[in-house]
């Protein structure tokens, strides 16, 4: 089997990456080759699209969130399993300390460049030599997005001199809907599966100079020696999901099993109460202002997590899972919704970015690293137990309570970044 590899990257934000990316693996797994796609960065809401599209989970890939032996592990296991692989960039290629293409050069990955042509012709050849070059990086290509007709691709085919056009993608009269924090949640789009077959077989693909890329070659890491060991063995985490919370890391669920942890699930959308089995509770983020009504009127799995609390039950919720342990919350139509109230205060929704970026939780075992991203504020006068550092400015970043058996904060940590931590954070000792 031979996998091709490829980094789909963008000059920016806004260019069509994930439409890409969607559309070509949707395309490809019509063909019958095996796909696999990974998202460049921190991101929750583009790996589900990406998983639909492609019919395979969706890991993140991040040089120093995910560390680059963990990085190089998944695509080489990639590359053993599947004959295309597919990684999103995020933001603009050189953005972020690390940036996408320092992913590209790190393992070997050529550059499948996004532009969007809808307003330029031969100026889309100089944009794409200064991505290469600027880097510089290996270019396999080009997909030109907003194509008007087959005059408009051979004018942008002829502007790239020495880089293949493999693809052409036509303004669409459907796209991928977005709020906020991104892209809507798959199940939330009617007919998404529908949208993605549409999208590809809007996508124009150069199959044979597809086949004509060179192929991966990603050799896998040493293994790790195993001492982490099983320190959850025999503990049973209550783990929150539903369209309020989902959003979190496959991988982190894979590290709590991994260290001998049991997973049971609970909706408190359908206000289910926390399993009365569990010995500690995981609340992630997700969207809870979207459903604060519903959440705001299920007493059950309220009462419950009041009660985990004062058993000294640990539980550990990020970003959104702390918005529903507060008092109370205020959606953007300035309406005041009560919650579980076991962390003082209010969360207040805002049109403006209230947190953004890579950052490394400080822990007893070393940091945790994850990151941020929300569109609220916390107004409380319970004083944090600590701060999360920013990377790679050093700055302080989202502040940690801690409230007996609860830790919170708008904080997303990507576990295996620190079993160990991870681990206490789901013990009873610790907390």
């Amino acid at each position: 089997m031979v996998a091709r590899a490829v980094l789909i990257a963008a000059v920016a934000s806004g260019q069509g990456k994930t439409t890409v990316t969607a559309a070509l693996a949707r395309k490809l797994v019509r063909t019958g080759r095996r796909v696999r796609v990974f998202k460049c960065g921190p991101d929750f809401i583009d790996p589900m699209v990406l998983a639909r599209a492609c019919g395979a989970p969706v890991e993140s890939l991040d040089l120093w969130m995910v560390g680059a032996e963990r990085c190089r592990a998944l695509l080489a296991e990639a590359a053993e399993q599947a004959d295309a692989i597919l990684v999103e960039g995020v933001m603009g290629l050189y953005d972020g300390t690390p940036s996408a293409a320092d992913l590209s050069r790190e393992f070997g990955l050529p550059v499948l460049a996004v532009i969007d042509a809808g307003a330029m012709a031969q100026t889309a050849g100089a944009l794409v030599h200064g991505l290469r070059d600027y880097g510089p990086v290996d270019m396999a290509g080009v997909v030109a997005n907003r194509i008007a007709s087959a005059g408009h691709a051979a004018m942008v085919a002829a502007s790239l001199r020495d880089i293949p056009l493999l693809g052409t993608l036509p303004k669409q009269a459907a796209s991928l809907p977005e709020r906020h924090l991104g892209l809507v949640l798959p199940d939330e789009v009617a007919g998404l599966d529908e949208l993605l077959d549409s999208l590809a077989d809007q996508l124009a693909l150069d199959l044979d100079a597809w086949d004509a890329l060179p192929a991966a070659q990603i050799p896998a890491p040493a293994a790790p020696d195993g001492a982490a060991g099983r320190p959850l063995a025999g503990a049973r985490i209550a783990v929150a999901r539903d369209a309020a919370f989902m959003f979190l890391y496959p991988a982190n669920l894979a590290t709590l099993e991994g260290l001998g942890a049991q997973l049971e699930y609970f909706s408190p959308l359908a206000d289910e109460p926390v399993p009365h089995t569990a010995t500690a509770v995981y609340l992630p983020g997700g969207y809870p202002e979207l459903h604060a009504a519903a959440l705001s009127a299920g007493q059950r799995w309220q009462a419950s997590l009041r009660r985990a609390h004062a058993d000294g039950i640990p539980i550990v919720a990020e970003c959104g899972g702390m918005m529903a342990l507060a008092e109370s919350l205020q959606d953007k139509e300035g309406q005041e919704w009560p919650m579980a109230g076991l962390l003082p205060g209010k969360v207040v929704m805002q049109t403006r970015l209230a947190g953004l970026g890579a950052q490394a939780m400080p822990t007893a075992h070393g940091p945790l690293r994850g990151h941020t991203f929300h569109y609220s504020r916390l107004e409380t006068v319970q004083p944090a137990a600590a701060v999360t550092q920013k990377h790679p400015s050093g700055g302080a970043g989202e502040n940690l309570y801690c409230l007996g058996s609860l830790q919170a904060s708008y904080f997303h940590g990507y576990f295996p970044s620190n079993p160990a931590a991870v681990a206490a954070m789901f013990s009873r000792s610790a907390a």
